[in-house]
């Protein structure tokens, strides 16, 4: 993201920075509030207080944005928010319970890409000027892209990551990739995030899926 701005600097105007860092912080904190809200608010239905307790069932970017992570967003272009704390136990259904409070945060986020990369791809057809519709337009791009890249990413099934607790909740607590994962699951994590698979991973799974959406509205035109 840093990069990114510098790469810009000589191009744009000092308001139009601004609006551009606001644009992109705004859609992150959409992107994971939106994302933890799901897990505390499919948890609470499922008979657990716990994140109602904490304070998580909110949509509130503060209860859920953690100041590490968004810096890691700002120097990196990756980052993460606070998890959203559960208890299984309380669940009416154990294994139900786990498995679609792991998959709500993911189907929130593609939701929520699909209507942000229709109002995206349509604020293209119109061709204002002003600093507003620049910052509007970067806008619902990052609320597109940031959401597809957490839900994709999140899918993967490496500890401690939704896929990965997704698979879980159908498997037995001894089983092998179980134990494998969640004893090397934050070795495989970090591998990923410090060379090129992650940004092989954006470019073309991210890339095909925003290809895909977009032909998508095109039909309505």
């Amino acid at each position: 993201m840093i990069y990114f701005l510098f790469a810009l600097s000589s191009e744009l105007s000092v308001w139009e920075i601004l609006a551009f860092v606001l644009a992109y912080f705004s859609a992150v904190c959409i992107g994971m509030s939106a994302h933890e809200f799901s897990h505390a608010f499919v948890a609470t239905k499922m008979g657990d207080d716990t994140p109602r307790l904490q304070g998580r069932l909110t949509l509130n970017p503060f209860a859920h944005v953690s100041v590490l992570g968004m810096l890691c967003f700002l120097l990196v272009g990756f980052g993460w928010a606070k998890p959203v704390e559960v208890n299984p136990l309380k669940f009416k259904r154990f294994r139900a319970g786990m498995a679609w409070v792991s998959i709500s945060g993911i189907l929130t986020n593609i939701i929520l890409a699909f209507v942000f990369s229709g109002l995206f791809y349509f604020s293209l057809l119109l061709n204002p000027t002003n600093l507003f519709f620049f910052f509007l337009q970067y806008f619902l791009l990052f609320c597109f892209s940031i959401n597809i890249a957490l839900a994709i990413f999140n899918l993967l099934p490496i500890y401690p990551l939704d896929g990965f607790n997704f698979i879980k909740s159908f498997c037995k607590y001894d089983n092998k990739f179980v134990v494998f994962m969640e004893k090397y699951g934050s070795i495989i994590m970090l591998i990923i995030l410090i060379t090129p698979i992650f940004d092989l991973f954006y470019s073309y799974v991210v890339g095909g899926i925003e290809t895909l959406f977009f032909g998508f509205w095109g039909l309505f035109l």
